[in-house]
């Protein structure tokens, strides 16, 4: 069975749109039937692209979110992968072929799911669990892999700062922002790549 209002079945992928035919003004006795009368469109779904079925986006940025969370444990890459992910669980859940800008905004839904979810449990940990130490810790680290020096004076600075509410604030803002965007990188270059059926 088939939802009233999808324009294609989510399996087969074949339309479900229906033309009706006008009967001719001399119709043969042993003509078409009513039922006859209507006409089943060719497959058009290689020829559709870009319409966006906000349920299964929805569906598959939840699910891609949630893999996010251990697929973002790769710096940066796991991110654009977590979109890339949401893109092709789209397509798996019969959503259909989707142009870039759809499928960057279901790869940064995404990329929002893993994002929240993280943070949540980060801000949990820290403010709970007072783990404001391994913050610190991480911080460090990070300003390290930078090339920064975590021993100067400047850097310490910015690393308190970073450790207050309003750090940490800022710090998820900024993190949320770049996350995002490489997940709707991600969802993009996965939308181009997958073709439709043939």
């Amino acid at each position: 069975m088939v939802e009233d209002g999808r324009p294609f079945c989510p399996h087969c992928r074949a339309p479900q749109v229906r033309v009706l035919i006008e009967p001719q003004a001399a119709e043969p006795v042993n003509g078409p039937s009513s039922a006859d009368a209507y006409v089943r469109i060719p497959s058009i779904s290689s020829a559709v692209r870009g319409g966006l079925d906000r349920r299964i986006a929805v569906r598959a940025a939840i699910q891609a979110g949630l893999l996010g969370l251990i697929i973002s444990l790769i710096p940066f890459l796991g991110v654009v992968l977590t979109g890339a992910l949401a893109v092709v669980l789209y397509r798996r859940a019969g959503g259909g072929v989707l142009s870039a800008s759809a499928s960057s905004r279901v790869g940064a839904a995404a990329g929002t799911v893993s994002f929240a979810i993280s943070s949540f449990f980060m801000v949990v940990r820290i403010v709970v669990f007072h783990a404001q130490r391994e913050y610190h810790d991480m911080i460090m680290k990070v300003a390290q892999s930078f090339g920064l020096d975590p021993k100067g004076p400047d850097v310490q600075e910015m690393i308190h700062m970073m450790t207050t509410p309003a750090g940490l604030a800022v710090t998820l803002l900024f993190s949320f922002i770049i996350g995002v965007a490489l997940a709707a990188i991600g969802g993009a270059v996965a939308g181009s790549l997958i073709k439709p059926r043939g």
